[in-house]
């Protein structure tokens, strides 16, 4: 996606910017339906924070080899209101004209559209699944990487390697709580383009701290008082533990037929409550002149965490089912059909409908109420993606 770019004085500054503005509604209050880590969402009201989003972004050349780049992105994520973030922050310098480094804060890429998946206009759907994109919710790290593009005949390989720390909120449903965590990661991703097809291969891994969860700790500190102490550091994120996260994604836009799809696994490398998980999605449509109906299926099969609960536990029946419920993996599957009309050349008109099937642990729907238990949640979602 390349939005067109303004100069203010001097011709080495380009600033561009994008955003959605969208409403969504649910077909009840028995659940909340959100994006991955976010507060609001819908849950039978309606609602602008779910979709809707204001990004800037300003680039200065010093030189042929050396440039600048800052983004500002507001959203809602974690909290009730919209909040301004620094999406981007890096200085860039390339070493050849096939590789170059950047310093500063850069997008982990995990998924195969992690470098713009909040530009609506440069997505198909509406937003990303969050089957998919719910199993790993560190978007950026403050630190270093290095990128490689060479060209062979026809296929274009890019390569991307980066570590650095992450830094961020994440949203616990259950006391409606915004704990922060602190990850230092690496990872790295290599791409093929060949004509109307690319594909993506990505492994990311890092060392996940959060030291404040207090519906975990209350937990922990309760299975240690009764005799369960490293059960309760199996459990516990206050000591760093590693987590993987690989996966693999399809591009394709061949004679009007758009297709996307991705496959990915979270995986614990040490003990602890977080579950793991496969999730998988795919997309396709069809492209009549500026209209493209699409179809989507998407799902998650939560595999439960890699901890052992220890059989004297069930001694005490009301802790071990607290314990096995909260190491317990989730499942949910979604299908959503939607329309994109691009009616202008830097924008486009998206509707979306998504049909949520929750499984285990009411999948990713928060705030589910008794009578919500297992029910399917219908979302109706409008709204346009523009570009400047």
């Amino acid at each position: 996606m390349q939005a067109s770019a303004a100069t203010l004085g001097n011709d080495n500054l380009s600033i561009t910017g994008f955003g959605t503005l969208a409403a969504a509604r649910s077909n009840t209050d028995d659940a909340r339906f959100t994006r991955a880590n976010q507060r609001e969402g819908t849950a039978g009201t309606n609602t602008i924070g779910l979709d809707s989003n204001l990004g800037l972004q300003a680039t200065y050349t010093f030189s042929d080899k050396l440039s600048a780049t800052t983004q500002i992105l507001s959203r809602k994520t974690t909290g009730d209101s919209f909040t301004t973030e620094l999406a981007w922050a890096f200085v860039k310098y390339k070493l050849n004209d096939d590789v170059s480094l950047r310093l500063g804060r850069v997008v982990v890429p995990a998924f195969l559209i992690s470098d713009y998946q909040n530009v609506g206009y440069a997505n198909t759907m509406m937003r990303p699944p969050i089957e998919m994109y719910g199993q790993n919710i560190i978007e950026n790290v403050d630190g270093v990487d290095v990128n490689w593009q060479h060209g062979f005949g026809d296929t274009n390989v890019t390569a991307q390697a980066f570590v650095g720390v992450a830094r961020g909120k994440s949203y616990v449903a259950s006391d409606r709580s915004e704990p922060r965590y602190q990850a230092p990661a690496a990872g790295f991703a290599v791409s093929a383009e060949h004509g109307p097809v690319t594909l993506r291969f990505a492994h990311v891994q890092g060392k996940i701290k959060a030291t404040n969860v207090k519906p975990i700790n209350s937990l922990t500190n309760t299975l240690t008082s009764v005799g369960f102490a490293q059960l309760a550091s199996d459990i516990t994120l206050k000591e760093e533990k590693r987590v993987a996260f690989t996966s693999v994604g399809l591009l394709a836009d061949w004679n009007n037929i758009v297709v996307q799809s991705e496959y990915g696994m979270r995986r614990a490398k040490d003990p602890s409550y977080l579950s793991e998980s496969n999730a998988w999605y795919t997309m396709v449509g069809y492209r009549f002149g500026k209209v493209l109906p699409y179809f989507a299926h998407a799902k998650l099969d939560g595999k439960g965490s890699n901890i052992t609960v220890p059989a004297t536990l069930a001694r005490i029946p009301a802790l071990n089912a607290g314990v096995k419920n909260l190491l317990a993996g989730a499942s949910q599957s979604s299908d959503l059909v939607g329309v994109r009309w691009d009616f202008a050349s830097s924008a486009a008109l998206k509707v979306q409908v998504d049909r949520v099937k929750p499984g285990a642990k009411n999948g990713f729907l928060s705030d589910v109420t008794p009578a919500g238990v297992g029910k399917k949640v219908t979302v109706v979602a409008a709204g346009v993606d523009f570009v400047f």
